[in-house]
C-alpha cells in the first residue's frame, strides 16, 4: 500500500504553542490509525508490515522512557555537583 500525501490540520497543534521538531507516541499512534483507515480493503497492509509498525511504536516507547531516565540522572548529578562545589565569595 502507498500513501500519497498527508496533510496537517492547522487545529490539531498542541494548546501549550510548543515546537516541536519529532513525533512522539501520539502522533505515532495517530498515523497508524490513520494509515489502517485509509487502506484499500481489498488489499490490506500486509502482515509483516504491521508488526514491523508495531516494533518500530515499541521501540519509540522504550527510547521515550531511556531518554526520561537520563533527563533524571542528569539533573540528580548536576544537584550532586552543584551540593559538593565550594562556594567561593569574591
Amino acid at each position: 500500500m502507498t500513501i500519497s500525501s498527508v496533510t496537517a490540520n492547522a487545529g490539531s497543534a498542541p494548546s501549550a504553542n510548543v515546537q516541536r521538531n519529532a513525533l512522539g507516541q501520539a502522533d505515532f499512534i495517530r498515523l497508524m490509525t490513520t494509515q489502517m483507515k485509509m487502506q484499500d480493503p481489498t488489499d490490506p497492509v500486509d502482515n509483516k508490515e504491521m508488526i514491523a509498525q508495531m516494533a518500530q511504536f515499541s521501540s519509540l516507547s522504550g527510547i521515550e522512557n531511556v531518554n526520561a531516565t537520563l533527563k533524571a540522572m542528569s539533573a540528580q548529578l548536576d544537584a550532586l555537583i552543584a551540593a559538593q562545589t565550594p562556594k567561593t565569595t569574591a
